[in-house]
């Protein structure tokens, strides 16, 4: 079998530039969506639920997406129609959002920009390892890693380089401010031209071709029916779910909370028809390969839950408690607090920024005292980092906050998945990869359901206090690392 050619830097550098585009979305969408929904009217309470399009869109979005860009071909290739079509509607979000009218037509602005980044994202992470050799992959996915930094970073800075630049940074209550706008605007133009250079300057490989190098997956592999689960454990979680929506109803709690009886709900439900599916299914293969994950695989599903809620703390509940605590108001629509939400894009870009230069140093932490040692080193300097954001009342020195916060975010988005693939079989790499996600989605959707509630009932309306229980939560996960154990690699 052919080995696949060797690729330039600058052919792998084209391939992966419209990952730039794909982050500057992410990033605008982190830093100031919270920003937005409070412009129009939310209140504090009512942020995470108005989130919850994220995480849920990730949830279906991703691997749907995974299963159905392995089966394509068109004229334009395999993977790159899903970049196109999801490049068009992220632009559309995006030059719409900051002009939304009502806080409904923002969250459901929400859900098609979320799920458009993941139609372009998730084939994105498949063409590298589609196109490049298992030994250039390294340096593909390092390439798509530079573009993340720098997409965050600019974009993250953008509402607050504009105010620099004399753009009006206040507006009408109720009305999104000119510097929030024209850098959503940018960010249409910079995600659609960046896709559209990788969809030119690229070409994929017909599966056929793909199937006669010496990396395809065998055909005895390609072809193996997966074992499912018996339908009857899927009773125990559906009457979990259950249990949960009627103690909601009945006890009258916040309905976001139906999110969160829902996750055990489904889950049974998927249990329950699986084996009742065609064993070729997508969905009877998720179902049992799910089912039957490493062992280390459910000991890192912990470790996510832990690190991925306190993100989801930071990413809503930032600008909520610096505009409060460091800048003295709730006005949206005052001075002071659009300078606090403009200094947030500040910090958010100095996090990038700093895990930039922490994913050069965690190479050699990893080696010097290995992975899980590293990992809980870089997650309780982000803890710490959340922590400390509600004892610092200088502005300006939040940005030390984030040289921990940075060193955690680069660690979460590397050693898990160094760990994780040691404990997979080769063949299954790609499907366990896919199903990892679940474990980033999982906690995000707890968060949205919850922290609203928390929020008003238990820690008495301060935002600051969420982002301390983010930081808890990250030092947490860092503990339970140490509990996941490495295994001898496994045989494909």
């Amino acid at each position: 079998m052919a080995s696949k050619p060797q690729f330039s830097f600058w052919q792998i550098w084209n391939m992966c530039f419209g990952f730039l585009g794909i982050q500057f979305g992410f990033a605008l969408q982190n830093a100031n969506v919270s920003r937005i929904f409070q412009t129009l009217g939310a209140d504090m309470e009512q942020v995470p639920g108005l989130w919850i399009a994220a995480p849920l869109t990730g949830l279906l979005v991703q691997p749907v997406i995974g299963y159905f860009s392995d089966r394509t071909w068109t004229r334009l290739g395999r993977r790159r129609p899903y970049f196109l079509w999801g490049a068009i509607f992220s632009t559309v979000a995006l030059l719409a959002m900051p002009n939304s009218p009502e806080l409904w037509i923002a969250a459901g602005t929400l859900w098609l920009l979320d799920a458009s980044l993941n139609v372009s994202m998730e084939p994105f992470r498949a063409f590298v390892g589609d196109q490049l050799s298992p030994r250039q992959r390294p340096t593909g996915y390092a390439m798509q890693s530079f573009f993340i930094g720098v997409g965050s970073v600019v974009a993250s800075l953008l509402p607050w380089l504009l105010a620099k630049a004399g753009v009006a940074n206040t507006a009408a209550a109720g009305e999104v401010p000119d510097t929030v706008r024209y850098a959503f605007y940018a960010g249409g133009a910079v995600l659609l031209l960046a896709i559209l250079w990788t969809i030119l300057r690229t070409r994929e490989y017909p599966p056929e071709v793909l199937q006669s190098f010496e990396d395809a997956e065998p055909a005895e592999k390609r072809s193996s029916i997966p074992k499912l689960p018996s339908a009857n454990g899927g009773l125990p979680w559906l009457l979990v779910g259950l249990a949960g929506i009627a103690a909601v109803r009945f006890f009258g709690w916040d309905k976001l909370l139906y999110v969160l009886a829902a996750l055990p709900l489904s889950y049974g439900l998927l249990r329950l028809v699986a084996p009742r599916l065609s064993r070729d299914s997508m969905l009877a293969a998720l179902t049992a390969d799910l089912h039957d994950m490493p062992d280390t695989m459910r000991r890192l599903a912990v470790v996510q839950f832990f690190s991925w809620f306190g993100l989801f703390c930071m990413w809503i509940y930032t600008t909520s408690a610096v505009t409060k605590l460091h800048y003295g108001t709730t006005d949206t629509a005052s001075a002071a607090w659009n300078e606090g939400a403009n200094w947030v894009g500040v910090l958010f870009a100095a996090y990038n920024g700093f895990a930039a230069l922490a994913a050069i140093a965690i190479p050699w932490m990893a080696r010097r005292f290995g992975l899980r040692a590293t990992h809980l080193f870089n997650v309780v300097l982000g803890g710490l980092g959340l922590l400390s954001i509600a004892l610092i009342r200088d502005p300006q020195w939040l940005m030390l906050s984030m040289v921990g916060i940075g060193f955690a975010w680069a660690s979460i988005l590397s050693i898990p998945y160094a760990l994780l693939s040691d404990s997979v079989p080769a063949a299954k790499m790609g499907v366990y990869m896919g199903i990892f996600n679940f474990f980033i989605v999982i906690p995000q959707l707890v968060a949205v359901s919850t922290l609203g509630f928390l929020l008003a009932k238990v820690l008495g309306g301060e935002p600051a206090r969420v982002l301390m229980l983010g930081g808890a939560s990250l030092i947490l996960s860092g503990l339970c690392v140490l509990l996941v154990r490495r295994p001898a690699p496994q045989a494909a």
